[in-house]
């Protein structure tokens, strides 16, 4: 089901652009909504604290992604900002979804989503100001606008599952029993945001077409260093899944809204590849769970 819908979503991106980018921004956001919901039903509030693989993770998101930059900058400084926009990026609010379809623990990726977020919106207008790339946008400005971007998404549908779980227990109860509404949610939503990000690549022209290809084979580079660090630092603290997961998966359409308004334009092919490389990642990792699955074919 799902490289289905990343097929059929990029070629609905490059046959039907204008109907894809309109569906992709009215519903992708309702969707990873309702996604969270019947997920949140399944964890108990007392487990989100911060722990030290939080750190852990933190740390590769933002020293990694500086050290990366320094790295590239002497080669293309326009080439180094489009990875280090894919490795400073948050973890994407539908993480906590994929983990749980995984077998990973939940709590853990939703404490370190909230933390991950938060510390993007406070870093980015002064990481990018020393990058000497300046917006025309204040520190207080930049901080609200990720917020209102981000935590609605991730708070809202944490509240509600809360309220179900007080006053709509029956409710609750059946969104709990009812996890795999969240995987066929994800279907439709990558069928969207798949075919947004080929839709957004096509129309940045012939002329970027080499420092795109460039851009893109580092996002993926990144996308599976990431994981395998995740994974390798989750296995530490005794979830693989959850680590791989935290740093993996990354909040794409936060990333491109960042590099364009702190970085060159062109840059957001970065994130905008990234979309692909992490959802095939996460297609073949959901494939062979359901491969070992006790009583699948």
């Amino acid at each position: 089901m799902l490289p289905t819908a990343m097929i059929s979503g990029s070629l609905c991106g490059y046959l039907f652009p204008q109907f894809t980018t309109y569906w992709a921004s009215h519903l992708a956001s309702l969707l990873i909504f309702a996604m969270l919901l019947v997920t949140y039903c399944k964890i108990n509030i007392t487990e989100l604290r911060i722990k030290p693989v939080h750190i852990a993770l933190l740390s590769i998101q933002v020293i990694g992604g500086l050290a990366v930059f320094g790295a590239l900058y002497f080669w293309d400084p326009i080439i180094a900002e489009g990875t280090f926009i894919c490795i400073f990026c948050p973890t994407a609010t539908a993480a906590p979804v994929i983990t749980g379809m995984l077998g990973g623990r939940i709590s853990i990726l939703v404490s370190y989503s909230l933390l991950s977020n938060m510390a993007v919106a406070l870093l980015s207008p002064i990481i990018f100001s020393f990058m000497g790339v300046h917006a025309d946008i204040s520190f207080i400005d930049s901080f609200l606008t990720i917020c209102s971007k981000v935590l609605p998404l991730l708070i809202l549908p944490l509240g509600i599952a809360l309220l179900l779980q007080q006053f709509l227990p029956r409710v609750y109860l059946t969104l709990r029993n009812k996890q795999s509404l969240s995987f066929y949610m994800w279907a439709v939503s990558l069928f969207l945001v798949v075919g947004k990000a080929v839709t957004f690549i096509i129309e940045q022209g012939r002329e970027a077409i080499p420092l795109e290809i460039a851009i893109s084979l580092l996002s993926l580079a990144v996308c599976v260093g990431q994981f395998y660090l995740g994974r390798k630092i989750g296995g530490r603290y005794g979830d693989k899944i959850s680590g791989a997961q935290g740093l993996g998966q990354k909040n794409t359409v936060l990333a491109i809204w960042l590099a364009l308004t702190y970085l060159s334009p062109i840059t957001s092919i970065g994130p905008a590849s990234y979309i692909i490389w992490q959802n095939s990642i996460n297609s073949y990792q959901l494939y062979l769970k359901e491969k070992r699955t006790p009583g699948r074919k």
